[in-house]
């Protein structure tokens, strides 16, 4: 049975899985729908109670009853590359490729009802709530008299975008900002704005979850960095990433996250503090690991792949009525 990658062509991560893939003999098909019908072409066929659906992509054909697992890495939107491309045409591809897929048997990483539902922040901040990790006051809000009397509260703040990354091509990157404390509050009537209590932090943990495999790393606070800049996605540093081991009230609070969530897999980030509690700040579906791994040689890619290769199918859960793809 065969391993279904949907990611874009320039994912190195993806490629870290695939090399451990390859060395099992596990067949693998990696294909972007960003492609169809464009290099990928699909079929579904059903008739007299009965279903055979098939991909096409480079040449190779995979039958979708013999999936084994389907791993939504970072998928192109369907047919975003095809000649004539429209938002009707991603849409009518989206329903063929995903309809299909859904009810293959294979198992998910991440199912994208699931994936879907859990890139929204709101959600994420009270899921690990309910599961008993800790996260920092909060507030989101397009009520400027909210936002003010939430800053006399938490005087030190952030703001972070609700959603992520802008939609623009590329996506425009949007780092998490201290706010000034004479800051002027009028425009957060404008569009929802995410206030958070800064955690005065020695060090940034980035946990990752592939199936029942957790791996944490730590990467320590640069004494010589400058206090603005929060965001360790964008301050420069030459300090490394290690290992870590997780405490037990965060490896609990994970895996009922994960479970409630009906993830496979989660990057969580957290903020550790001077008495080295970790404050929770988001769970990405679908995050990078590779950096992680390059410096830690944390086995992540082998987990992932091992996860991916395993031939018993779980029972799959009901998902939450919704709608959309993740892209995170």
């Amino acid at each position: 049975m065969t391993v279904l990658i949907l990611t874009c062509e320039e994912d190195v991560t993806a490629d870290m899985v695939v090399v451990h893939l390859n060395a099992t003999g596990v067949p693998v098909v990696r294909l972007d729908p960003a492609d169809l019908t464009n290099g990928v072409a699909l079929s579904g066929e059903y008739v007299h109670g009965t279903f055979r659906g098939h991909l096409s992509s480079a040449g190779r054909l995979v039958s979708i009853d013999g999936l084994r697992s389907v791993w939504v890495r970072r998928p192109g939107a369907p047919a975003a590359r095809a000649a004539g491309s429209s938002a009707w045409l991603t849409e009518e591809s989206s329903q063929a490729l995903y309809g299909m897929l859904r009810d293959s048997g294979a198992r998910w990483m991440n199912h994208p009802d699931a994936a879907f539902r859990a890139r929204h922040k709101p959600w994420q901040l009270r899921l690990a709530q309910r599961t008993g990790l800790p996260v920092p006051a909060t507030l989101i809000t397009t009520f400027p008299q909210a936002a003010r009397e939430f800053a006399e509260r938490y005087p030190d703040l952030v703001v972070k975008p609700v959603s992520g990354a802008h939609p623009q091509d590329p996506p425009r990157a949007v780092p998490t900002s201290r706010v000034a404390p004479d800051a002027d509050f009028t425009a957060v009537a404008y569009g929802p704005t995410l206030l958070q209590r800064r955690v005065t932090k020695r060090a940034d943990i980035r946990l990752t979850v592939a199936g029942d495999r957790m791996l944490a790393a730590r990467k320590a606070t640069d004494p010589n960095a400058d206090p603005d800049q929060v965001d360790v996605r964008y301050a420069s540093s030459a300090v490394p990433w290690h290992p870590v081991e997780v405490p037990p009230r965060i490896a609990t609070g994970v895996h009922a996250y994960l479970r409630e969530a009906e993830l496979a897999y989660g990057a969580f980030d957290f903020a550790e503090d001077a008495d080295g509690t970790w404050w929770f700040l988001e769970c990405n579906q679908s995050g990078q690991f590779g950096f992680v791994e390059v410096d830690t040689g944390q086995p992540i890619a082998r987990g992932i792949a091992e996860w991916l290769a395993q031939s018993v199918p779980e029972q799959r859960p009901e998902h939450v009525n919704c709608s959309g793809m993740a892209n995170g």
